[in-house]
C-alpha cells in the first residue's frame, strides 16, 4: 500500500471563503489569487472551488495557460506582468491582462505588434517599494500607457504593506487617491487584510472610492490574514486543505530516554509516543519545535522531538487509545470518526506560528511526493 500521508482540498471551504469575500467587499469584483500553484493547492484542484469568482490573478503565463486549459474565458490578470517582450505575444493569444510596474514594460508594450489593444493595471508604489512607479511619476506613466494604440483600458493598483498590522492602510491610500485623482479606469488596492479589516461600513475602503476589484489571496485558503491577533474562526473562514497521516509506529519511553537526532527531548517519566509517517521531506517545517500542536484521532496533542525527513513523532498520553493506523492531523480538519461531532480543526496558521513562521509558507511548502486530491466536502 502507499505511504499513508496525503493532503486534501476542501472545494467546498474554497467556495465559502470566496462568498466571504465578497460579504465584506460588496459591491467589487473578485479576483481569486492563484500564484504559487494556488499557494500550494494546486490550480487545477482548486478550480471548482473558485470558478465562482470573476476573474483569475496569477504570477507567470504557464499558471495563465493552465487556468485557460480548464476553460475559464473570464480575466485573468498578470500580477507582476510579463518579464520580457515576447510574453506579450502570449498575452495577446490568451487574452491577459497585466501589470504595469515599470517604463520598461511600457517600452516592450509601445513596440509590440497587435491586433487587439490589451487590458493592463498600471501599478503604483505607494509605500511598500518592491514594484510600481512611485506618485510623483504614475500620472506620467499613465498618459504615455493611454497613447499607445496597444492598451485598451488603464486600471489603476497598489498593493499595501501593513493592511494586517497595526500601521494600516491610510498613508498608502491618501498617496494613491491623491495620484490618480480625476483618472479614469477600475481600481483595486485591497489584498485579504485590506478585504477583510478595511472595507465594508465605516472602512477606509468603502463608500465612492471602494476598489472596483479586490484580491482574495491568503483569505481563499482559509487562512487569516493578521493572525494571531484574529484567527481564522474570528474572519468565518474554513481551512481548505487538510494534511494528514498516520501512526505507523508507536514506542514507550523510560524516564530519561530520549527522542530522535540530536536527543533533544529527554522524557522526565513514562509516556507513549507514537510515531507519524510524516518529515520535512513532506513539506513539514523542520524547524517546528517540541510541543508543535497535532491532533490524533481528532483529539489535541503535540510533537515530541526533532521532525526528521519522513517521520515525526507525537505524545499520546492525550490519546490512549491510539494505536498504528490512527489518524494524524497535522493541519486542517481531522476525518477520524472517533474524533468529536463537528470535525476538530487544527488551523494552519497555529502550526506556523509553533514553527517561526506564517500559514502561507507551509501550504506553499507542500513537497511534490504528498499525494494531494480535491474533495466536494
Amino acid at each position: 500500500m502507499p505511504r499513508p500521508i496525503e493532503a486534501l482540498i476542501h472545494t467546498a471551504a474554497l467556495a465559502h471563503n470566496l462568498a466571504r469575500a465578497r460579504a465584506a467587499a460588496p459591491g467589487a469584483r473578485l479576483w481569486a489569487v492563484v500564484k504559487a500553484n494556488a499557494y500550494g493547492h494546486g490550480i487545477e484542484r482548486a478550480y471548482e472551488g473558485l470558478r465562482g469568482a470573476d476573474g483569475f490573478a496569477l504570477l507567470d503565463l504557464a499558471e495563465a495557460e493552465r487556468v485557460r486549459a480548464l476553460g475559464w474565458r473570464g480575466p485573468v490578470l498578470l500580477l507582476e506582468g510579463v518579464f520580457e517582450p515576447r510574453d506579450l505575444e502570449t498575452v495577446s493569444r490568451l487574452d491577459l491582462w497585466h501589470t504595469v510596474h515599470c517604463a520598461e514594460q511600457i517600452d516592450w508594450l509601445a513596440a509590440h505588434k497587435t491586433a487587439a489593444p490589451q487590458h493592463v493595471f498600471l501599478k503604483m508604489n505607494s509605500g511598500m517599494n518592491r514594484l510600481g512607479f512611485r506618485p510623483a511619476s504614475y500620472r506620467a506613466a499613465w498618459v504615455r500607457l493611454n497613447a499607445l494604440p496597444q492598451v485598451a483600458e488603464i486600471g489603476l493598483m497598489t498593493h499595501f504593506s501593513d493592511a494586517d498590522g497595526v500601521h494600516g492602510i491610510e498613508a498608502q491610500l491618501q498617496a494613491f487617491r491623491a495620484a490618480t485623482r480625476d483618472l479614469p479606469g477600475e481600481r483595486t488596492v485591497a489584498n485579504s487584510a485590506a478585504i477583510l479589516r478595511h472595507h465594508g461600513a465605516g472602512g477606509l475602503l468603502a463608500g465612492p472610492d471602494a476598489d472596483d476589484w479586490v484580491r482574495a489571496g491568503i483569505m481563499s485558503y482559509g487562512s487569516a490574514p493578521d493572525f494571531p491577533e484574529h484567527d481564522a474562526a474570528h474572519w468565518q473562514l474554513m481551512p481548505a486543505m487538510t494534511l494528514r497521516t498516520r501512526l505507523i509506529a508507536t514506542q514507550q519511553l523510560g524516564r530519561g530516554d530520549s527522542v530522535g537526532y540530536g536527543s533533544t527531548f529527554v522524557a522526565g517519566q513514562p509516556m507513549r509516543i507514537g510515531i507519524a509517517a510524516c518529515g520535512y521531506a513532506d513539506g513539514y517545517p523542520r524547524h517546528a519545535p517540541h510541543g508543535t500542536p497535532v491532533l490524533v484521532d481528532g483529539v489535541r496533542t503535540a510533537t515530541v522531538g526533532r521532525v526528521s525527513m519522513d517521520m515525526l513523532a507525537v505524545d499520546l498520553a492525550p490519546v490512549p487509545g491510539a494505536r498504528i493506523g490512527s489518524e494524524v492531523t497535522l493541519w486542517g480538519r481531522s476525518g477520524a470518526p472517533q474524533a468529536a461531532a463537528g470535525s476538530p480543526i487544527l488551523s494552519i496558521d497555529e502550526v506556523a506560528r509553533s514553527a517561526a513562521t506564517i500559514g502561507y509558507e507551509l501550504m506553499c511548502a507542500l513537497a511534490q511526493r504528498v499525494p494531494a486530491r480535491a474533495v466536494s466536502q
